[in-house]
């Protein structure tokens, strides 16, 4: 039984949302599908690369040949990398901004006549990064979402529609209640 060349693995892209309990779950999994024979594009905002190479070092992210960082920008105006970013800022913004930057990722990589990567048979998504659905249809290749959240944050989310049409939400007067609303309606 003989090894894969590099160009014969599959490839998959995993880009999370741009925030530590979703990025520390996505990149387990890429390691875990890096483990079984894949290769890994694992994609970060580029606030959130310069954030890791300023605490891990510039050689953190290296990778190794079969598993490689790329960055797309947030839509963001740049930021204090000692300051978190706001989430409602950040969940608007990607959803606007992320779609172009990310095609044209995929376009990139799947120009072997420029690398060494194989082409792209796959994009693991977090569950909060819908734009990725629209760049999959438009390759023909799949994407699956992937939700880094906890099962009763994400049975929360799925209920939020009902509980606002029973009334339950949003709590009156609360700050809950503007941060629910602006997030819902966008």
């Amino acid at each position: 039984m003989g090894f894969l060349t590099n160009l014969e693995k599959p490839h998959a892209v995993c880009i999370p949302f741009p925030a530590q309990g979703h990025i520390n779950p996505m990149l387990k999994l890429a390691k875990l599908l890096h483990h079984r024979g894949f290769h890994i594009t694992f994609v970060n905002t580029d606030f959130n690369h310069r954030r890791l190479l300023k605490s891990r070092g510039l050689n953190a992210l290296d990778g190794t040949p079969s598993f490689q960082f790329e960055t797309i920008p947030d839509g963001l105006p740049e930021s204090d990398l000692n300051t978190a970013q706001d989430a409602t800022s950040l969940c608007v913004s990607t959803r606007k901004n992320c779609l172009a930057p990310f095609r044209d990722l995929l376009s990139k990589l799947n120009d072997t006549a420029s690398s060494n990567v194989p082409p792209v048979t796959c994009i693991v998504s977090d569950g909060a990064m819908t734009f990725t659905i629209t760049a999959a249809e438009e390759l023909g290749i799949p994407d699956v979402l992937f939700w880094t959240g906890s099962a009763c944050g994400f049975m929360g989310f799925v209920q939020l529609p009902n509980l606002i049409e029973k009334g339950y939400v949003p709590l009156k007067g609360t700050i809950v209640n503007k941060i629910l609303l602006r997030n819902y309606d966008n």
